[in-house]
């Protein structure tokens, strides 16, 4: 089994402001823990950059104009609290943009059976029409969209287990029967959103876990609710929202998750990739704040992607 990895230098030079939990050295710590030579075998390839129409797929025109127009010459431009942009942001965004279409194309034209993307700034908060959470694009929705544009695929599940709800995921395919979206996150907690009733045209799960709970309810949950909708969906594609912020490490939420959990999680996916999508999983960057937490997480969940 090959598994693919795109990174991209461009991706340290999204800045954000002093202390914020986003921030480059993020993958900086990816790329430390991936030098080991146990993921020697992988297929590094340097992210392309995106073609800015293709952030059309989930976004009107008028929403990326105005990111455009936003991006400053200097310093800092603030979209909200949380999320601001810098010169090279929109460069940024744009390769996270085309590193998660081409990871599309390389599971449909066999260069891969599964890829992981590390990259930044993440997207499954960005909004069709809103920007917020640390995200400009919604990369998740914009490689579902481009696996149905180009490659024909028809039945796309978005799996997020980030500690956040991805909000913006939801909002994007609220009305679409062909992408499944299936979250587990903290609740209450940032954004708000991700109730069990939150169900959109049947295609929407959600499977909110309390604050404390730890492995064995996220397990249950991802057993209960994401694993049978999948079964039932059978998706032409798996793409996966990994965030790794439910780690118990982290200091944005208390969802005390460990790395072996993602792992565990990671390898459920890959059955169901292997049952009905020829392997195809593809694996985008969300969240993860703790730098040691986000590391071993990302070494457990590359690990068995890896594996096959």
């Amino acid at each position: 089994m090959t598994t693919r990895l795109y990174t991209h230098p461009i991706y340290l030079e999204h800045l954000t402001p002093p202390g914020h939990p986003e921030r480059p050295d993020r993958l900086r710590a990816i790329a430390k823990v991936l030098d080991h030579e146990v993921f020697a075998p992988l297929d590094r390839v340097e992210a392309p950059i995106g073609d800015s129409t293709s952030l059309l797929l989930a976004h009107p025109r008028e929403y990326v104009d105005r990111v455009y127009k936003t991006v400053p010459k200097d310093g800092l431009a603030r979209i909200d609290a949380d999320t601001s942009m810098s010169p090279k942001s929109w460069e940024a965004a744009l390769t996270a943009v085309g590193a998660a279409n081409a990871a599309v194309d390389d599971v449909f034209e066999g260069r891969a059976d599964n890829v992981f993307v590390a990259s930044r700034p993440p997207g499954h908060h960005a909004e069709r029409n809103r920007a917020m959470g640390f995200c400009l694009f919604n990369n998740a929705a914009i490689a579902a969209r481009h696996a149905q544009k180009k490659h024909g695929a028809e039945r796309v599940a978005i799996v997020d287990w980030d500690v956040h709800h991805g909000n913006g995921t939801q909002d994007i395919f609220w009305s679409d029967k062909s992408v499944m979206y299936c979250s587990t996150h903290q609740m209450p907690l940032y954004p708000g959103t991700g109730a069990l009733n939150e169900t959109g045209v049947g295609n929407i799960v959600n499977a909110p876990l309390l604050a404390n709970t730890g492995s064995r309810d996220f397990r249950d949950a991802f057993r209960a609710r994401v694993l049978p909708s999948i079964d039932r969906f059978k998706p032409d594609l798996i793409i996966i929202s990994a965030g790794f912020d439910a780690h118990y490490r982290d200091p944005l939420a208390e969802l005390e998750l460990v790395e072996e959990d993602f792992s565990w999680a990671t390898a459920e996916l890959m059955d169901r990739a292997g049952r009905f999508a020829g392997n195809r999983l593809v694996s985008l960057l969300e969240g993860g704040y703790d730098l040691q937490g986000l590391a071993l997480s990302v070494a457990a969940h590359v690990g068995r992607l890896m594996k096959g």
